[in-house]
């Protein structure tokens, strides 16, 4: 479906220094880092450093600075698009493939027993394929086959809700939508219900293929690029996103909220920037979510919460949400600055890294069972600085030889379906220099 923009609300010109968008990929690198090395456990190695992960959780940090990240670039692509089809043909090339080589080779590298994929995906492996396939799995009550996907169905369901504002022309809204996700995290946070479809594995099977059917019709829908067919197939994905993370979520409600506000947030700061939302309705939305996270964080995230969010304590999950809103708007105040070089080409890197820091750290750790443990300071800095520099080159050669490749494959398949199934409104012409959105990094 390709739709005109409204006469009545041009878009403003966007500058090639916008279009290049390089601090976005200067805080992807931070993200990337900040992920990687609290999986590698970088804190405990370093002396007098063990408290601050009690404090301060950097895999949060990491994914929040992700999220934000994902909700200022994700609308924008599919306005500047105008076109529901090629925004999903793309999401699915840029995903996808990255996702499958690296499941593939932790499954061809690592025996079973040192394997990064979880025990669920070779026990119920139909369940397991379906579910990780949508990348829905973590409101489908079936474990991520790489644990660091549960992000990708947050990611996944965000596109379902800006697919589907997008084609009711509600998408200008997003400060109002940021406040209603966040004032659902502050106010019903602790009673949304955590799994309550898939409360054994025959509800979980049927949840899963209801999923799958639903999201197969949808995309149908929206393959024939018709308006009305587009139209219903968007609705169809936001209203399967709705409910689930209404009524089955894997986290606690106030995480899974907050996560969408802050999104949404991202968004409201794109629009802030672009003249699509005056500066004081913004700075007041964007203030408003920060002062949920991190009081819900207070509230809520303690006792069994902190199982299902994965922190240590209510002060790492604050102070992590609230380190990550002051990197963002710090970058956003430097955003016409130049951002080191190396930092910007983690950041392109960034989604790779993020999918291999796991399979590679159980990989290194199979291989040093055999040798002495590595202790000292000398020989922990040896360790994480071998560790980094493999884990770059990975992802460069994963970026080069797989990112790349099916990224320009989907721009050929966006081209083809529009020779073959021509849409019957012209879409707006993208900015010069822009390109398909990095997807969200996770813990």
């Amino acid at each position: 479906m390709k739709l005109v923009k409204p006469r009545s609300a041009p878009e403003p010109p966007v500058s090639r220094a916008t279009a290049r968008l390089g601090w976005l990929d200067a805080l992807r690198g931070v993200a990337a880092l900040a992920v990687a090395m609290h999986h590698f456990g970088l804190l405990d190695k370093i002396r007098h450093a063990a408290w601050v992960p009690r404090q301060l959780d950097l895999g949060l940090f990491g994914v929040m600075l992700f999220f934000l990240v994902s909700g200022y670039i994700v609308p924008a692509s599919l306005e500047r698009r105008g076109d529901v089809r090629a925004f999903w043909t793309g999401r699915f090339f840029r995903l996808y493939p990255a996702v499958a080589v690296a499941v593939g080779a932790s499954l061809l590298v690592l025996p079973r027993g040192d394997q990064v994929v979880q025990d669920f995906a070779f026990d119920h492996p139909a369940l397991s394929f379906a579910a990780n396939g949508l990348l829905l799995q973590d409101l489908l009550g079936v474990p991520s086959a790489l644990g660091v996907m549960w992000s990708l169905t947050y990611e996944m369901v965000f596109y379902y809700f800006v697919s589907a504002l997008f084609v009711r022309g509600w998408h200008r809204h997003s400060a109002p939508i940021t406040i209603g996700f966040a004032s659902v995290a502050l106010v019903l946070g602790a009673w949304l219900p955590i799994g309550g479809i898939s409360v054994d594995p025959a509800a979980t099977g049927n949840l899963v293929a209801a999923a799958g059917i639903v999201v197969l019709t949808a995309m149908a829908c929206i393959a024939t690029a018709r308006p009305d067919l587009t139209r219903w197939g968007a609705l169809l994905l936001g209203g399967l996103g709705l409910v689930l993370i209404t009524v089955n979520n894997r986290t606690t409600g106030f995480e899974t909220m907050l996560i969408f506000a802050t999104m949404f947030a991202g968004t409201v700061l794109y629009r802030l920037e672009h003249g699509q939302l005056d500066r004081l309705p913004a700075l007041f939305c964007c203030a408003f979510v920060v002062v949920t996270g991190v009081t819900v964080g207070y509230l809520y995230n303690r006792g069994t919460a902190l199982w299902h969010t994965w922190t240590p304590s209510w002060q790492s999950f604050s102070s992590a949400y609230l380190a990550a809103w002051a990197l963002f708007a710090a970058a956003v105040l430097l955003r016409r600055r130049r951002f080191p070089r190396w930092l910007g080409g983690l950041g392109t890197i960034s989604f790779s890294v993020y999918l291999l820091h796991g399979p590679l750290m159980f990989l290194l750790a199979r291989l040093l069972r055999s040798h002495p443990p590595v202790v000292g300071p000398k020989g922990q800095a040896a360790l994480t600085l071998g560790y980094l520099g493999a884990l770059v080159v990975l992802g460069y050669l994963s970026y080069r030889l797989v990112e790349i490749p099916f990224q320009k494959l989907g721009r050929k398949a966006v081209a083809a379906l529009d020779r073959r199934f021509p849409a019957p409104a012209p879409a707006p012409l993208a900015a010069p220099g822009t390109r398909e959105p990095e997807p969200a990094g996770g813990a």
